[in-house]
């Protein structure tokens, strides 16, 4: 978004890593199959409308053997803040760029082709509940 990408800035131009933005929805990623090692996929799986298709074209991109990296927030375990999150989510998505906050990560990932290697959950702290339940992990 062109939001998030303004916040962008000042960090990219701070890296010592070349940053090259691509100017796509992540349902069209405009990469070769096999040509990247490793996809980073950080607070976005919320807001792309075809997640499960955004995820099925990183693991084209992946090469053999590459690794999704993710960390992302959604749906939560808990019954309450699950009830919570399902009644603030209409309300939320207009205010915060279509993020959903009832989203299930892992199983998003399962239906994108990937394989879960290893995943670690919580609550990231002095956050409200019901935006705040991480997955973060890789997958292949």
């Amino acid at each position: 978004s062109a939001g998030m990408r303004k916040k962008a800035e000042p960090a990219i131009a701070a890296s010592p890593v070349a940053v090259e933005l691509i100017d796509l929805p992540g349902e069209e990623i405009p990469l070769d199959a096999s040509s990247v090692d490793t996809v980073v996929l950080t607070y976005t799986l919320c807001t792309i409308p075809g997640a499960v298709q955004a995820l099925e074209g990183m693991r084209r991109v992946l090469k053999p053997g590459g690794k999704l990296l993710f960390c992302e927030h959604g749906a939560a375990p808990d019954a309450g803040v699950a009830k919570w999150q399902g009644r603030i989510e209409p309300v939320w998505k207009p205010f915060a760029g279509g993020c959903h906050l009832t989203r299930d990560i892992p199983d998003l990932l399962r239906q994108g082709g990937f394989e879960i290697e290893q995943m670690d959950t919580g609550y990231i702290p002095k956050s409200p509940k019901w935006a705040a339940f991480n997955y973060w992990g890789s997958a292949r």
